[in-house]
C-alpha cells in the first residue's frame, strides 16, 4: 500500500460509510473499484489496513466508526461531530484529497486550474492560532482600504474567520475595547507578545458565526428571518450550493423557488444578493429591501450622472 495514499483511503471510507453501513468485504470492493485505487494501481486492501485506517480516521477527524459484530458485521459511523467541527473536518478532508491527488500526479497543471485571485496573509496563520490558544497579546500594523492608512494595533485575539477565500482575525482592540475583524492579507509586521491578556470576554462567537454571512459587525446586528424569491434558473444553483447553513426551501412554483434564511443581514449578504441581479428578490425584512433599493438607486445614479 502506497504511503502517500492514506488520505485518499480515509476520504473514500468515510464517503462509503456515510452512505450506508458496510461489511469489510463491501468496503474492500468499493475501494478496489474506485477510480482512485485503479489510478494508483492498488490491487488489495486488507482487514488489518482497514482497522488501522479506522483508528487514524477517529484521531484525525473525530469520527467514531464501529462494527456490529453481534449482528451483521457491518461498519458504521456512530455520530457526526457538532456543526462547527464537522465543517472544519470537511474542509480538512477536501484539502487532503486535493493535495494527495496533486502530489501523486505532478502533471496536474495541464488540466486542473485554480482560482488565481487569492488573498495573502496565510503565512501568519499559525502564529495567530498560537496567540489565540495561549491568550497572547498581538501587535501589528493594519492597512485600511477605505482611508488608505496603516495603523498600529494592539489586540486580544479571540478567533479566526474565513469568508470568500479571505481570512480574518477576530479580536478586541485594546484602544477602544471593541470587537473588530482584521483581514490577514492586510496585517503587517506581526508580533506575538510574550505576555498573556487576563480579560475573560463573554462574546459567544460560535453563535455569532452560526448566523453569519461573511464578515459582520459582531456587536450591533441581530440575526433575522430573510425570505428570498429566485428564478428557477438561479434557484437551482442556490439549492445545490446553499448560501448559508440556515437555508430552507419554503416554496416552489413553475417560475420561482423561495428560500428562507436566519442570519445577520450584513453588507456581505446584500452584495451576494445584488450579484444575482434580476434573478433574485428579497421579500422580507423590509429594512433589507430598502437597503437594496438604495444601493441600486445609487448605482444607477452613478451611471446616469456620467
Amino acid at each position: 500500500m502506497k504511503k502517500d495514499f492514506y488520505l485518499t483511503r480515509y476520504a473514500l471510507i468515510i464517503k462509503k460509510l456515510e452512505a450506508t453501513p458496510s461489511t469489510y468485504s463491501q468496503i474492500e470492493e468499493y475501494l478496489l473499484n474506485s477510480f482512485e485505487f485503479q489510478d494508483a494501481g492498488i490491487k488489495s486492501y486488507s482487514m488489518r489496513t482497514l482497522q488501522r485506517d479506522i483508528r487514524e480516521i477517529s484521531d484525525l477527524f473525530s469520527l467514531s466508526i464501529h462494527n456490529k459484530k453481534r449482528r451483521d458485521n457491518r461498519y458504521y459511523i456512530e455520530s457526526r461531530p457538532i456543526m462547527e467541527v464537522d465543517g472544519y473536518n470537511q474542509k480538512l478532508l477536501e484539502s487532503f484529497q486535493i493535495s494527495n491527488a496533486l502530489n501523486v500526479y505532478p502533471d496536474f497543471a495541464d488540466f486542473i486550474f485554480f482560482e488565481s485571485r487569492k488573498a495573502t496573509g496565510i503565512e501568519n496563520f499559525y502564529d495567530l492560532f498560537f496567540a489565540i490558544r495561549n491568550k497572547r497579546i498581538l501587535l501589528f500594523e493594519h492597512y485600511n482600504f477605505k482611508n488608505k492608512k496603516m495603523t498600529s494595533r494592539k489586540v486580544h485575539p479571540l478567533a479566526l474567520k474565513e469568508s470568500k477565500d479571505r481570512w480574518y482575525l477576530i479580536a478586541v482592540d485594546t484602544k477602544d475595547k471593541l470587537l473588530k475583524s482584521f483581514g490577514l492579507d492586510r496585517i503587517n509586521y506581526l508580533t506575538v507578545g510574550s505576555q498573556n491578556f487576563r480579560e475573560k470576554y463573554e462574546y459567544n462567537l460560535r453563535d455569532h458565526f452560526k448566523n453569519a454571512f461573511g464578515v459582520m459587525n459582531l456587536v450591533e446586528q441581530n440575526p433575522q428571518k430573510i425570505v428570498l424569491q429566485c428564478s428557477r434558473h438561479q434557484g437551482e444553483y442556490i439549492r445545490s450550493f446553499p448560501l448559508h447553513q440556515s437555508q430552507k426551501e419554503i416554496k416552489e412554483t413553475q417560475e420561482h423557488i423561495y428560500f428562507e434564511f436566519f442570519l445577520h443581514p450584513t453588507y456581505d449578504f446584500m452584495q451576494e444578493i445584488l450579484s444575482y441581479g434580476k434573478e433574485a428578490k428579497v421579500l422580507e425584512p423590509e429594512t433589507l429591501i430598502q437597503q437594496i433599493k438604495n444601493n441600486l438607486s445609487e448605482s444607477l445614479k452613478a451611471y446616469t450622472d456620467q
